[in-house]
C-alpha cells in the first residue's frame, strides 16, 4: 500500500468521523423529541433518551401558535429568497457584462460591505426602520434583505464566464439585454441560483435577533422567535423544544434536495455556472 493510498484512507477516516460529530447532536434531538422532560434530563441515563411519547408534537400548538409562525417564516424566507436571486442576478449582470465608469470602484464597495460586521449595523438599521414606520411589518425583514453582496459577488464571478460572444450574437439577432438577462443568463447561472437559494433561505429561517427587534405582534411572529417561547422563567420545555425544532428545521432540508445537484456542481466547478 502506497503512501498516496494511507493519505487517502486517513482522510476518509477524519471525514467519518466529522460526520459522525455533526449527525448525532441531531439525532440525539430528533430521539429526544420522542421522550418526556423526566427522561431527557435524568442524570445517569443512558447516552440517549428512550423514546416514549409523542405528546411533544401533539401539545405543540398548544404551547404556541407553531402553525401560524412556521407559515410566516416560510412565507418571508421564500420571499426574501426568491428577491435576493433576483436583484444579486441582476446587478452580478450589470458588474460583470457592462463597462461604465467607476465600475470597478463600486464593487469594491459591494465587497468591502461583507466585512462589516453584522452587528455593527443592527443600531443604523434599527433606526431607519423606526423613521420609515416599518416596525412591526414584513417590510422590516424583506427590504434590507433584497440585496446580498455575498450574492452579487457570487453571480458576478459567475456571469463573467459567460461567453461575450455569445451575448453580442444574441444582440445581431435583435435581443434586447432585458430578453438576454431573462433568456440566457439566468438559465445559464441555475448553479449559482440553487448555491445562493440554499445560504439565502437558511440564513433568513434561522434569523432571530432581526425578527425580534422588528416584530413585536407575535401573530406576525417567525417560527426562529418563537421557539423561545419554551424557555420558561423556571424550567424549559426541552420536549416541546425538540419536537418543534426538529419539524422547523423541515423546510432547510427540503430546499437542500430541490438544489442539491446544482450545489453541488457549482461548489466542485468553482465557478457556479
Amino acid at each position: 500500500m502506497n503512501i498516496q493510498k494511507i493519505k487517502i484512507i486517513l482522510f476518509n477516516i477524519v471525514l467519518m468521523l466529522l460526520s459522525f460529530v455533526t449527525v448525532v447532536p441531531f439525532v440525539w434531538m430528533l430521539i429526544s423529541s420522542f421522550a418526556p422532560n423526566s427522561e431527557i434530563v435524568k442524570i445517569g441515563g443512558s447516552l440517549f433518551p428512550t423514546p416514549s411519547t409523542f405528546s411533544n408534537y401533539v401539545n405543540i400548538q398548544e404551547r404556541f401558535n407553531f402553525l401560524g409562525m412556521f407559515r410566516n417564516s416560510l412565507v418571508i424566507a421564500t420571499t426574501i429568497t426568491a428577491i435576493t436571486i433576483y436583484t444579486s442576478a441582476l446587478v452580478g449582470f450589470v458588474f460583470a457584462k457592462f463597462q461604465f465608469r467607476g465600475r470597478n470602484f463600486l464593487f469594491g464597495m459591494v465587497l468591502s460591505s461583507m466585512m462589516l460586521p453584522w452587528a455593527v449595523t443592527i443600531i443604523p438599521k434599527y433606526e431607519m426602520m423606526v423613521n420609515f414606520g416599518w416596525l412591526d411589518s414584513y417590510k422590516a425583514l424583506i427590504i434590507p434583505s433584497a440585496i446580498s453582496a455575498f450574492g452579487i459577488f457570487m453571480f458576478r464571478q459567475s456571469i463573467s464566464q459567460i461567453s461575450d460572444e455569445m451575448l453580442e450574437a444574441a444582440r445581431v439577432d435583435g435581443a434586447t439585454d432585458v430578453f438576454i438577462f431573462h433568456k440566457i443568463i439566468l438559465p445559464m447561472s441555475r448553479n449559482t441560483i440553487a448555491s445562493l437559494a440554499i445560504f439565502q433561505f437558511l440564513w433568513s429561517w434561522e434569523d432571530f435577533l432581526w425578527p425580534f427587534l422588528m416584530i413585536n405582534d407575535s401573530a406576525k411572529q417567525l417560527i426562529s422567535v418563537g421557539l423561545k417561547l419554551f424557555n420558561g422563567q423556571y424550567g424549559t420545555d426541552y420536549g416541546g423544544l425538540f419536537a418543534a425544532t426538529s419539524l422547523s428545521i423541515v423546510p432547510v432540508i427540503i430546499v437542500y434536495i430541490i438544489f442539491q445537484k446544482q450545489f453541488i456542481a457549482g461548489i466542485a466547478s468553482g465557478s457556479g455556472k
